[in-house]
């Protein structure tokens, strides 16, 4: 299957105008629309998403990943990662790094195909949903070898809101090895609590537990957590 991770939200075209372009270029292969609201324009962040979020699907899954501020600059080259077997299509900004580090195995292409008439602006649609069709037809022709760097060094755990889901809880990047249930998470002037679960804090009240994804996430029983703490992408957080 061909596994979409974006920033490209769910309204208007784009979405749909990538799918079009693999369904007639890769008519047998499933295509999943995995997070099309990853954090806008925010490689770092989505590092860790994409990570989290990837980790549990079967070898030879392809994903589609474009988190691209550089669009059309080419300032970050496009790059296909063959990473414990599965492939990871994207610009080399930053948004492989953090499921580069945990693979067991990597093997970086640099992608050398470009399409005639391709656009200035939209390189899902013109570049990067081709490669993944090659991909997925057994040919992928149009890379070559490259060594693979990480761009960053970012920290294995990373102490800040990664996402923010339609509930306003707030998905960290830190994962649940860094995580005490006694410990108190910090933000701002918020001093937070664990609880296991939503129904196990009293109602209204901020809690941190660990997620479906293996992260710590900021949540209120009921309630939005954005709003309750004034969080955003990027807020800083601390277990005290």
């Amino acid at each position: 299957m061909i596994v979409l991770f974006t920033d490209y939200g769910l309204e208007g075209p784009y979405i749909g105008q990538v799918e079009a372009v693999l369904h007639q270029l890769a008519p047998r292969e499933k295509v999943i629309n995995l997070l099309a609201d990853a954090p806008r324009q925010n490689p770092k962040a989505c590092a860790y998403l994409l990570a989290a979020l990837t980790r549990n699907f079967p070898a030879g899954t392809i994903f589609f990943c474009v988190v691209d501020p550089g669009v059309g600059s080419f300032r970050d080259r496009p790059v296909a990662l063959n990473i414990d077997q599965s492939w990871y299509v994207g610009p080399d900004n930053g948004l492989f790094d953090i499921v580069t580090r945990r693979g067991k195995q990597a093997e970086c292409r640099e992608i050398t195909w470009r399409r005639a008439g391709m656009s200035a602006s939209f390189h899902g649609r013109d570049l990067y949903a081709p490669i993944c069709a090659m991909i997925a037809s057994g040919n992928p022709l149009a890379m070559a070898r490259a060594d693979w760097r990480d761009r960053h060094h970012w920290p294995d755990d990373l102490d800040e809101v990664i996402y923010i889901d339609h509930f306003g809880n707030c998905m960290t990047g830190i994962g649940a090895g860094k995580a005490s249930k006694d410990l108190i998470l910090k933000t701002g002037r918020k001093e937070i609590a664990y609880a296991a679960t939503f129904s196990d804090a009293p109602e209204g009240e901020l809690f941190w537990y660990i997620n479906s994804c293996d992260l710590v996430e900021i949540a209120v029983n009921r309630g939005n957590a954005r709003e309750a703490a004034g969080l955003s992408i990027g807020s800083r957080i601390a277990f005290a």
